[in-house]
């Protein structure tokens, strides 16, 4: 499960009224203060240059001055039959030589999609699609004479030389056998899409085969024709039986399929694929069914042969984590762990699987690796060092010694780096500043600003944006927990203003950073209109490390409920905040949070929001919640004793439960059972449904109408 982002990734920013009152318009229609970024950069091989994606153009550019150099590809002046209008994504192949282009997608779920895909030559001024029907994933090989792609749950490959397509598959069949793509518990809670990898030196294609055909089949109805549609797609909940997996091998050359030894059991996670450095050596995560034992394995690609060269347990889950690195000297891997209680990373020996050092130490979490710079043996990353609430860019050596801080201003630093390790680009924002992206050389020192959002800046300042305020405060058993505020516009201490809550609440998620989102905008709107916006992250949640956070397993609500709760308490007492009116909302794991406290902290809350909310993990998926849980069959008190449905004759407050019908990630079912319950209970509330919206629940005038609802709910009830 990961939180639902509050706004639409593509929007067309209009210009608006410089009146001082925000309107609903302005933030869910109009997109107003969305900010500007810099899209589709790619580092080229060199390091001295970069390419951006700037309307159907890409766009080379000066790492040294950040200075335009030329225009790499420009569509409207491609020429010959069939070319797109238009072009989302774009990959070049490793000699640079080479272009695919991404036309007319159809998302399939959150990471997955089909589309057009094209492959232009930037010498011969040459564009052919790749196949005559959308595709997956189509991927150049190492030598860019291939490109790999999966279709209809198959996987193949084009020659580009030969002007072949070769079916690698043949047994690839809708909600049965999937190669080379992952089904949705793979796509969702490990976070990938493709499913193969080229060897480096393009002669063979290692790829995951899923065996779904035993999983069970979950049924979504889509409405607007005479007879609605029923869609049905493989989900194994927690408890249930998951796809059974095999790794395998292609050679191209010869054409024979090497099936790999991934162990003798079958209930079972391979998580990743990745080859080494060296050309006939294939690593491969595997992780057992509950999550808490990993395995680093490592395979011949000719006779299918593994060995496990590094192993990590723990009493209760293991993170999976993409920082894996096989160094070029092909002798060293980098790897991160939470084994010493903070996320760090580690230097291992690939040919005996023994700890060389421990690269990062301290008590703190490293939020990302960033990569190793074999020239200066300089390992970059950023981390919570200075406070859980920020990201800050280090370097140090590989041995562990002479690490620096990078970056010095206050907040969120996200870096892209040049392949060279010489220069990055920081995507720069704080709590009240969008984003400020500059170009830097890999010392910190700025060369150019690229984006510095002035046109939302200057519109904060017009509409009077309200500083966020942070704030920590200790619950009754002394744990300290970190939080934010805005304050109502035209503040008196001397009033009382009703709260609004807001939160997400999940395992290692973070709402209380020092950086900014669009969400920022719908609370500066609640704040006008008179509402003391509130969000504290309570136990569980990520940046303070895993006892931290972990704190929850095998009982999720228990204590994030208890933390929330006591939050209300705290902020009730202050002397500008209205005990009697404390609302609370979240979606996804927030709305599971905001309906049990509602229900827990009957005597605290008025109103409760719940939008697509878990409301029993027995509903939710296998991966995300017997990592958390454990399986349901051993921990039946952990599932059931904090499930909404469970306690809903204990709410006394005003509930708005809102959910689309369509949703493949937390089922319209959790909903419906919720219903069922508060219905048994006698228990009024309010409900609003989406008829063919998924979990994000946007499109057209969607979310505009939701957020309508929304407010309008908390005027008449809070």
């Amino acid at each position: 499960m990961k939180k639902v982002a509050l706004f639409l990734v593509l929007v067309i920013v209009t210009s608006v009224s410089f009146s001082q009152k925000l309107s609903l318009e302005d933030v869910w229609q109009k997109y107003s203060f969305y900010p500007s970024t810099v899209s589709g950069i790619r580092s080229m091989n060199d390091g001295l240059f970069y390419t951006t994606q700037v309307g159907n153009k890409i766009v080379k550019y000066s790492y040294k001055t950040g200075k335009e150099i030329e225009t790499i590809f420009d569509l409207s002046q491609v020429k010959g039959n069939n070319i797109p209008n238009a072009f989302t994504n774009y990959e070049f192949s490793s000699d640079e030589k080479k272009l695919i282009i991404t036309n007319d997608v159809e998302p399939i779920y959150r990471h997955s999609f089909t589309a057009n895909f094209y492959v232009y030559d930037l010498q011969t001024k040459q564009i052919i699609k790749i196949y005559d029907k959308k595709i997956q994933l189509a991927n150049f090989s190492p030598l860019a004479d291939k490109v790999a792609f999966v279709y209809k749950n198959n996987l193949y490959y084009q020659d580009l030389v030969k002007k072949q397509t070769i079916k690698v598959t043949t047994d690839g069949e809708w909600n049965k056998i999937i190669n080379a793509a992952p089904d949705w518990v793979y796509e969702e809670e490990f976070s990938f899409s493709k499913a193969f990898e080229w060897s480096p030196d393009g002669k063979n294609i290692a790829y995951i085969r899923f065996d779904e055909s035993k999983v069970k089949e979950f049924d979504m109805t889509y409405y607007g024709t005479l007879y609605p549609k029923e869609y049905k797609f493989k989900y194994p909940k927690a408890g249930e039986t998951n796809s059974t997996v095999e790794v395998h091998i292609y050679n191209i050359e010869t054409k024979k399929n090497i099936k790999v030894d991934i162990g003798e059991e079958t209930d079972q996670y391979i998580s990743r694929i990745k080859w080494t450095k060296n050309d006939n050596i294939l690593s491969f995560i595997r992780l057992n069914r509950l999550q808490n034992k990993f395995e680093l394995l490592l395979a011949d690609s000719k006779t299918g042969k593994s060995n496990v060269i590094y192993t990590e347990e723990d009493k209760r889950y293991i993170e999976l984590y993409d920082d894996l690195t096989f160094l070029d000297d092909g002798k060293n891997f980098i790897i991160s762990s939470e084994k010493d209680g903070f996320k760090h990373l580690y230097l291992y020996s690939l040919q005996t699987g023994k700890l060389i050092n421990q690269i990062t130490k301290g008590n703190f979490d490293i939020d990302e690796f960033l990569g190793y710079d074999k020239k200066t043996n300089l390992v970059y990353f950023t981390s919570t060092e200075n406070s859980p609430l920020e990201r800050q860019l280090y370097s140090i050596k590989k041995d562990g010694t002479n690490k620096k801080q990078l970056t010095t201003k206050k907040g969120t630093h996200n870096i892209d780096f040049s392949k060279s390790f010489k220069y990055y680009i920081d995507f720069y924002s704080n709590a009240n500043t969008p984003n400020f992206i500059t170009l830097n050389t890999n010392k910190g020192k700025e060369i150019r600003v690229l984006q510095d959002n002035k046109r939302v800046v200057d519109l904060m300042k017009s509409y009077n944006f309200v500083k966020k305020e942070f704030f920590k405060f200790k619950t009754s058993e002394g744990v300290e927990l970190n939080g934010w505020m805005i304050k109502p516009a035209n503040f008196a201490n001397s009033k009382k203003y009703p709260v609004y809550m807001y939160l997400y609440g999940g395992p290692g998620s973070q709402e209380v950073k020092d950086s900014w989102d669009y969400n920022a905008v719908w609370h500066q709107l609640l704040a006008q209109k008179g509402y003391l916006v509130v969000c504290v992250d309570n136990r569980g949640t990520g940046g303070r490390g895993a006892e931290f956070k972990k704190l929850t397993y095998g009982q999720l609500g228990k204590y994030e409920s208890k933390d929330q709760i006591e939050a209300a308490k705290y902020i009730g007492k202050l002397a500008y905040a209205d005990e009697k009116r404390i609302s609370i909302q979240g979606w996804s794991y927030g709305g599971y949070m905001s309906t049990l406290c509602l229900e827990k902290g009957a005597d605290v809350f008025k109103t409760a929001i719940a939008v697509a909310p878990v409301t029993n993990w027995r509903f939710y998926d296998s991966i995300y919640t017997e990592r958390y849980m454990g399986l349901p069959q051993a921990n039946a008190d952990g599932y059931d004793d904090n499930s909404p449905i469970n306690h809903t004759e204990k709410i006394k407050g005003s509930l708005l439960l809102m959910h689309g019908m369509a949703d493949d990630n937390v089922h319209f079912q959790n909903s419906a059972e919720l219903i069922t319950n508060l219905i048994k209970n006698d228990v009024q509330f309010d409900l609003m449904v989406y008829p063919n919206k998924n979990h994000g629940i946007y499109g057209g005038n969607t979310r505009y109408y939701l957020f309508t609802k929304l407010l309008n709910f908390l005027e008449e009830n809070l």
